[in-house]
Formats: structure tokens, sequence, C-alpha cells
């Protein structure tokens, strides 16, 4: 067993913990820490960023499964998008210039940032929550969470968000980041879903649109041969066991820390992150 990565335990814990209780994937996060902090290439660090994200969402997915706040049908709409762009995404990614990925990697980084710096206030998720409750005098769907409570909604303007949700998936293939983001957003603010049903519905689509990604990815690695995919199988030989940690405390997390904050915070980070990740290309 190769121990090089062995750091990446802890790191892999924390990156989880925030990325399951914000609902940013978590390759957001390890895609640039795999660049600037191991130098591996874009390619690889995308894909075992993917491959890593995979166990991370699925640990914090079942947390959402026993809540009982996933809308599965609305989820397995979405997928029948996300999952074909995915894949064309990951194609792509494959065939790109590695500086060229990396300018793509950081300009996303700071779409992701403006979108956590403009997110929505608690108040103003409260307020979408109320009025998505006000417009829903004869809902269409109702589910009843484990702890009892009642959601009831009509989802709206379901076109759009299965648009959104492809340019997403495309970009989460391509490097690794953008359907979360994307999803959590328009499902509360266009598509009129309670934030709770729209957090996890979304970490559902992202979870089973990243398995997809991810194998892309390995398949890819290992066709190519040479050190890519030993470099990979060492690296998450020691992330994935952090994140099925992380994504069980994440799941918690998130009911404990003010998500305005967090998101604020992610967003400055990001910044920064994707600054420095243009900045290694250009300089």
């Amino acid at each position: 067993m190769n121990f090089e990565f062995w750091y990446m335990l802890p790191v892999a814990i924390l990156v989880a913990s925030v990325a399951m209780a914000s609902g940013v994937e978590g390759a957001t996060f390890f895609a640039p820490i795999f660049i600037l902090g191991l130098k591996v290439s874009p390619e690889v660090a995308i894909g075992t960023g993917l491959l890593t994200e995979v166990f991370g969402f699925a640990s914090g997915l079942t947390a959402y499964i026993r809540m009982k706040v996933i809308d599965y049908k609305l989820g397995t709409a979405l997928l029948v998008v996300t999952i074909p762009l995915a894949i064309v995404g990951t194609w792509l990614g494959g065939r790109i210039d590695p500086d060229i990925l990396k300018v793509v990697l950081g300009m996303g980084l700071l779409a992701v940032a403006m979108s956590f710096l403009r997110s929505p206030s608690p108040q103003e998720v409260a307020s979408a929550d109320n009025a998505i409750a006000e417009e829903n005098q004869r809902p269409t769907k109702c589910l009843t969470a484990a702890d009892g409570e009642k959601i009831c909604y009509t989802v709206v303007k379901k076109g759009e968000g299965r648009f959104i949700a492809g340019i997403g998936a495309l970009f989460m293939g391509m490097i690794s980041t953008g359907l979360g983001e994307l999803n959590g957003y328009f499902l509360l603010q266009r598509c009129r879903v309670p934030s709770r049903v729209a957090v996890a519905t979304s970490v559902f689509v992202v979870a089973l649109t990243a398995v997809v990604a991810a194998t892309g990815h390995v398949v890819r690695f290992a066709n190519a041969g040479g050190d890519e995919i030993a470099t990979a199988i060492s690296i998450a030989t020691f992330t994935v066991p952090g994140v099925i940690i992380g994504g069980q405390l994440g799941a918690r997390l998130g009911s404990r820390i003010p998500q305005h904050t967090l998101e604020k915070t992610l967003g400055v980070l990001f910044v920064i992150v994707g600054a420095f990740m243009l900045g290694e290309v250009m300089l």
C-alpha cells in the first residue's frame, strides 16, 4: 500500500464536511487541491476529484434518504438530461489542452464564487419558501419528511430546470464542478421547489451524475495506461475513506452552521483559488 498521500485523509474529511453542508460538489474543492497542492495534471485531478466526490455524496445521500425529503420523480427527470451531458463533458475534458482546462476550471471556480457571494440570505430563502406555500393552495405533490413535516408544492418551469441542470452536468464532466451550484438555486428560485427538498434532490442528482462522469474518467485513465491510473488510485485510497466520514458529518453540520455565512466564506475562498489557478497558467 502506498502511503505517499496519507495526509489527504484528514483533508478529505474536512472538505467533504464543508461540501455536504453547503451542497457544493466535493470535486470543486479537490480538483484545485490536486492541481495546486499535489501538482498532478488537470485530467487526473478532475477525474480523481469526481471519483472521490462519488463516495462523499453517496455517504451524504444516505442521510437525506433517511430524512425522506428527496423528490425522486423530479430527480429522475433531471437525470435523463444530466447523465448524457456529463458523458459529453467527460469526452470533451479528455481532448482539451491541459492549460486550457486549467483556465476553464479557474473561470468555473470564479463563477461558482460569484454565485455564492450573490446567494440569497436566510430571510430571502424563508420568503421564497413562504411564497411557494402561498402559491400552492392546490399543490400537485406532497412529501412527508421523517420528522413529520408535510411539504407540499407544484414544480414549474420544468424545461428551464432541465436546461440549467444539463449545462451544469456538461461542466461537471469537463471540469468537475457546476451541477450542484446551479441546481440548488434554480430548483428553489425558478422551479419553486421548497428549499429543504431542493437541496436533498440536488444531492441525489449530483451523486448519480458524478458516478457516470467519474466512470468515464477512470475508463480513460485505464485505456491510457502509464502512471495516471496509479496516481489516481494512490490519492483515492485516502480521500475516499475521508469523504465517507465527512459526508455523514456534513449532513449534520449543515443544520448547525448558518448557510448564508458558509456560502459567503466559500465565495471568497473560491475567488482566491480561481485566481491562483488562472495565475499559474498566465505566469
